[in-house]
């Protein structure tokens, strides 16, 4: 018997009591989706009595609800400081970021069902799981047929993409605006989950596969770990997923033309705002994943039940492989920062190129529609193409800036170094006055978006570096880069950064003098070669 048709009997006939709980979109023959109280029902109901989970509160909403966290673990660890010598790998799955998109909220309340009911008993013995069904639990509450009207189900609507804040949650990710995202953040630094997962719905081309994923793409993050992606669990993950629990899929793009497919497939959206992609800085393995539109509730659900599977299926089996990756690239970015070379460097621009291999997509052709342009500018037919196309999700840097052995901020903002400590990095202080030979940024220009995005006018900075020898005081702040989150730290400080602290507007208030023409000094200074810094650690 295949796996998808065991999971099926599973759910039906097994004879444990809470296995027989159903989901909402179970119950409802998925014409329906849960609200907050159906999900923290249904958690209580099979976490109740369980010697295998522990129910925590990630965050608590803007509008007050309370963020469901569910640990997995056989056996449970004490504490998060008891996971750096724990054999198991930690998996972080993440529902409903954007409440209009639903399906894996219902699937990782089954997944967690099913695994609490000792389906994933073996798993259990190599990996820790760590579970938020409903993210986004304030979007969640506005549940409405009349939000994402195009939708195909379910019949009583879903909710809103934005939070209580009325924030996009996958965008806060570097800015730290939201209280939902600052609990995933913790979390992360915590829990330090070696494989991150954030379910999604898809809005795009037209397609067959129910279920679309893709990787971490940011060059920022080593190289080693997106190739392990690109070239070794995704492919696999498809396999599984295709073979052992029979859902069509195929990785996450959009048709660069859905009029002429053969011009290629290109997933896009790869700033660490974006949750994935900020995991893959960090130097984790991390999966995005998006459910098909257009295919019907029911399809969406049980396929990404069956990825969850998948990537459970294939952490267990390759635990100890990837745990040994990440700790390697923890030391090497460490090593990097203990003394730089002249070669190194930190990207700051980059494009995107084909893979070698080219994919395969079940799409439909297309016929243009009357008066209409942009994406929406064409409309399906019934008549389905295979097509074989490259797949645009390479990602390389084409501008490159030195990458240094520690940053000096000379200004002394509460809240700018408290987004740093929220993010998990380390910095210390000047325990007395240096000189040192730095690069500085001098800026030439800045200048903000006309149209707001997140409430922010995001800045673009033109400028240059230059080399002087300065003395800064006792109490200057100091980041170093020889510490695991350094790419993270380099891609908020560094001036042209596509995602950063000028970009979110975090330091305007000392860019500009409040009189006068011109510019102040950017005020993150670049120590590039290996020097002795008398230091206390703050943090």
């Amino acid at each position: 018997m295949c796996k998808i048709a065991f999971l099926l009997v599973f759910l039906m006939f097994s004879t444990l009591g809470f296995s027989q709980v159903l989901t909402v979109a179970e119950s409802s023959n998925f014409e329906s989706t849960s609200n907050e109280k159906d999900v923290n029902d249904f958690i209580d109901k099979i976490t109740k009595n369980s010697k295998i989970v522990r129910f925590e509160t990630l965050a608590v909403s803007n509008e007050g609800r309370n963020i469901p966290l569910l640990i997995i673990a056989d056996p449970l660890p004490k504490s998060t400081k008891d996971i750096k010598n724990d054999k198991r790998i930690v998996v972080y799955i993440q529902a409903n970021i954007h409440a209009g998109e639903v399906e894996g909220k219902e699937a990782t309340l089954m997944f967690a069902r099913d695994v609490l009911a000792g389906k994933k008993k073996d798993i259990l013995k190599n990996v820790i799981f760590l579970i938020c069904p409903n993210f986004n639990a304030d979007g969640n509450e506005k549940i409405s047929p009349l939000n994402r009207t195009h939708q195909n189900g379910p019949k009583n609507g879903v909710g809103l993409r934005y939070n209580g804040q009325m924030l996009d949650l996958n965008r806060d990710a570097m800015k730290l605006e939201s209280p939902e995202v600052n609990g995933l953040i913790k979390a992360l630094n915590n829990w330090d989950p070696q494989i991150f997962v954030d379910c999604h719905t898809t809005n795009g081309s037209y397609h067959e596969e129910p279920v679309t994923f893709t990787w971490m793409m940011n060059p920022a993050g080593d190289r080693s770990l997106i190739d392990f992606m690109e070239k070794n669990m995704m492919p696999a993950v498809s396999n599984i997923l295709l073979k052992e629990y029979k859902v069509e899929n195929c990785f996450y793009g959009e048709f660069i033309d859905m009029g002429k497919p053969e011009k290629g497939w290109i997933a896009e959206a790869v700033e660490p705002r974006y949750i994935v992609n900020y995991v893959g800085v960090r130097n984790r393995l991390s999966i995005l994943n998006e459910n098909y539109v257009y295919a019907d509730y029911k399809s969406r659900v049980l396929g990404c039940y069956g990825l969850l599977n998948s990537i459970a299926d294939f952490a267990s089996l390759h635990a100890t492989e990837i745990k040994s990756l990440i700790k390697t690239v923890d030391q090497r970015t460490i090593n990097k920062g203990l003394n730089p070379t002249e070669s190194d460097s930190f990207p700051i621009e980059y494009k995107n190129s084909a893979l070698p291999e080219k994919i395969s997509i079940k799409t439909y052709e297309v016929e243009p529609k009357a008066d209409t342009t942009g994406w929406d500018k064409y409309q399906k037919t019934d008549r389905k193409r295979t097509v074989l196309v490259s797949y645009f999700a390479h990602y390389d840097a084409v501008v490159n800036v030195k990458y240094p052995f520690a940053y000096l901020l000379t200004i002394q903002d509460p809240t700018v170094i408290d987004l740093i400590k929220r993010h998990g990095i380390r910095v210390g202080k000047l325990s007395k006055s240096q000189s040192f030979i730095v690069d500085k940024f001098k800026i030439k220009d800045l200048s903000p978006v006309l149209h707001m995005n997140q409430g922010h006018y995001n800045n673009s900075i033109v400028g240059s570096f230059s080399k002087d020898t300065m003395e800064f005081k006792a109490g200057t702040y100091i980041i170093r880069t020889s510490q695991p989150l350094a790419n993270l730290a380099s891609y908020l400080l560094e001036p042209q950064s596509d995602d950063g602290f000028v970009f979110w507007n975090v330091l305007d208030k000392f860019l500009v003098p409040q009189w006068g023409m011109g510019f102040n000094a950017y005020p993150v200074y670049k120590i590039l070669n290996k020097v002795e810094i008398e230091e206390t650690e703050v943090f």
